[in-house]
């Protein structure tokens, strides 16, 4: 189907394909938006190791998993009217001492967390409050810290702290911010990556929005076990403290890397030239330059690459185009899905 067209629904034995999108930011929404707008079975599973702006504030105050992600995951896929959207979204100003800088939506999450003792049943009463289409799953039930090893040897604690470091970082893991256990996924977020037809990765930073869900041990496990297609979703330009100078390989090699094995099947990388003077340094202060292509070294990872022009510089930033990214990720799903039906008639 050409870009554009009108998109025709398909399904296979009656169902929609199920799409499990992992990671945060703002990247996470677009991809959301498109999927739902594909119908497509969607269950976002949320970074929860977010320590800045309001979501840090209200995380020191009461100890509650950082909900701003949550907060504008919730309102990509819910079918409330856009005026109480808004309400959701809203954020107080700078006049308000008290308030300042916290959105709406960050604090009715933080409430129903104490009303309900945890945040995956919180977040799962919202859903059905804000009529959301498909399903959001904190990675984690509890806050956790992220942690860093750079290239140096030394080691941070704290995704501001380590992103303010401005060094290589060489692997990440998380730990449970409150004792000493080890970071487990709850059972729903496990069944819905084994029962997916889809696992996509990104877009997002990639040590600080991707990889600390992988780096919860069953949660990465399950992603290495299962039979969905694993979609890895490039970043359009590399983040200072983060991926400086990286390629899309690069990219690719470190979510492989911390996942002990060539688990990325499908990459999808954007392969037009940007034009940078129609962006200035205050638009994109933490981005540094363009992603460089390296398909021979996605292809010696055993990667299967996609590439076209992904972006979407309609708003005067450099973005994906939810539409395309969202119907390159269909296709694959339903090629896993064909899969998948030939495996259970050549077993039956």
């Amino acid at each position: 189907m050409a870009y554009g067209e009108t998109k025709v629904i398909r399904v296979i034995k009656g169902r929609r394909p199920r799409v499990v999108v992992i990671g945060g930011g703002t990247g996470l929404p677009v991809v959301l938006n498109s999927l739902k707008d594909q119908n497509a079975e969607i269950t976002a599973i949320v970074t929860v190791s977010d320590d800045g702006g309001s979501s840090g504030s209200i995380r020191n105050f009461i100890n509650v998993v950082p909900p701003g992600d949550i907060r504008n995951v919730l309102v990509s896929l819910s079918d409330i009217p856009n005026e109480e959207k808004n309400i959701f979204q809203y954020r107080f100003d700078s006049s308000d001492s008290f308030f300042s800088g916290h959105a709406i939506g960050n604090l009715i999450i933080a409430a129903l967390n104490e009303m309900h003792g945890n945040i995956f049943d919180a977040v799962q009463s919202l859903s059905k409050m804000m009529k959301v289409d498909g399903h959001v799953f904190p990675a984690s039930n509890e806050p956790l810290t992220l942690n860093a090893e750079f290239m140096d040897g030394s080691t941070e604690s704290g995704e501001t702290e380590i992103t303010s470091k401005d060094k290589q970082i060489k692997r990440v893991w998380v730990t449970d911010t409150n004792n000493s256990e080890t970071p487990k996924a709850v059972l729903p977020v496990l069944a819905a990556i084994m029962q997916a037809d889809a696992v996509v990765l990104g877009p997002g930073s990639l040590f600080t929005s991707i990889l600390p869900n992988l780096m919860i041990s069953n949660l990465g496990q399950a992603v290495r076990e299962t039979k969905a297609e694993v979609i890895y979703i490039c970043n359009i330009m590399t983040q200072r403290g983060e991926t400086d100078h990286f390629s899309d390989a690069d990219h690719v090699r470190v979510i492989n890397e911390h996942l002990g094995g060539h688990y990325i099947n499908t990459a999808l990388v954007n392969g037009a030239k940007i034009d940078m003077d129609k962006f200035h340094p205050e638009d994109y202060d933490e981005y540094i330059e363009p992603v460089r292509n390296n398909f021979k070294g996605l292809r010696e990872q055993e990667c299967r690459v996609i590439t076209d022009d992904f972006i979407d510089q309609r708003h005067g930033l450099v973005f994906h185009d939810g539409e395309k990214v969202g119907e390159e990720i269909i296709n694959l799903a339903f090629e896993a899905m064909s899969r998948k039906r030939l495996d259970e008639e050549i077993d039956g």
